[in-house]
């Protein structure tokens, strides 16, 4: 990989509620081993008080990595999961220190059940290195779109303030130095739905519009599911269809000097079995982008 590139790995890691965990924690290590990323965001990370963070797991088998880390989560609400030791969210690793980090609950639509509103939903935020990267986990039902469009809304919300200038409006002949956003996540939504067209700039919710790159749409080839039954035998124990519902975004790349937020390629990670054993009922993504000021 070129020295000005930033490699982006995503994955819904799966690591409470799917079953085998102990076997496919082996295989989440081996795909990065194997995909030598410069950034990582997992969603669907634990700790309680008698077991070590999941991400935290990984990070341990690749001491050579000299991975940074940093996870925030919640608990679920008690009648779901009675432990309140437990906490459940996202995790971002960098190849570089991590100089912030903010923990955002994501809100719902009203009214919401009673196990949608027991369910911690966040964005994650990472300062590393000059970059800003974000890891969510959105409503997850086919039919919670009402929810997910609430919850979009406030993560475009919430990176435009943290980033403020950093993404502003460009004028003719002005260059903007920073790199754009990195957004990732299992947003639980496919691109025809409002939400990810919002992202898009397809379409506007409540009055307003945003942009980010969607990084399959602009450099995958075919249609990138990521839980696909025929493929995946615990997408197949689930019963769900086949879709598209993780995402790697960056945002607008428009006049940033040296060519900053291009998005260079996006494929499919974690689709197939290097140990034997699938990684998650979610395939994951691997994406490069251009990033003229990547560290030494």
């Amino acid at each position: 990989m070129a020295s000005e590139r930033l490699r982006v790995a995503q994955l819904n890691a799966g690591s409470l509620l799917e079953p085998g965990w102990d076997e496919r924690r082996h295989e989440v290590v081996a795909w990065l081993e194997h995909l030598d990323p410069d950034i990582v965001c997992l969603q669907e990370i634990w700790q309680d008080g008698g077991t070590p963070n999941t991400a935290g797991w990984i990070v341990d088998r690749m001491p050579d990595a000299g991975w940074h880390w940093h996870f925030g989560g919640r608990p679920f609400g008690a009648h779901v999961w009675p432990d309140p030791s437990l906490d459940f969210g996202s995790a971002v690793l960098s190849r570089w220190p991590i100089e912030a980090n903010a923990y955002h609950a994501l809100p719902l639509a009203e009214p919401a059940d009673a196990f949608v509103a027991s369910v911690p939903w966040e964005l994650v935020h990472v300062r590393t290195a000059g970059l800003d990267v974000y890891s969510c986990h959105l409503a997850a039902a086919p039919r919670d779109g009402y929810h997910r469009r609430v919850q979009v809304l406030a993560i475009d919300q919430l990176i435009a303030a943290q980033r403020g200038e950093l993404d502003g409006n460009v004028t003719p002949g002005q260059v903007r130095d920073a790199m754009p956003a990195i957004l990732c996540g299992d947003f639980n939504a496919e691109p025809d739905s409002d939400e990810i067209r919002f992202l898009c700039s397809l379409t506007g919710l409540d009055g307003r519009t945003a942009f980010y790159q969607d990084a399959w749409r602009v450099a995958g080839d075919g249609p990138g599911y990521t839980q696909d039954w025929r493929t995946n035998p615990i997408a197949a124990a689930l019963n769900v269809h086949r879709k598209r519902i993780d995402y790697v975004f960056v945002g607008d790349p428009f006049q940033r000097r040296g060519g900053a937020g291009r998005v260079l390629a996006a494929q499919l990670a974690f689709h197939a079995p290097l140990t034997g054993r699938l990684a998650s009922d979610h395939a994951g993504l691997v994406v490069d982008i251009v990033w003229p000021d990547r560290p030494g």
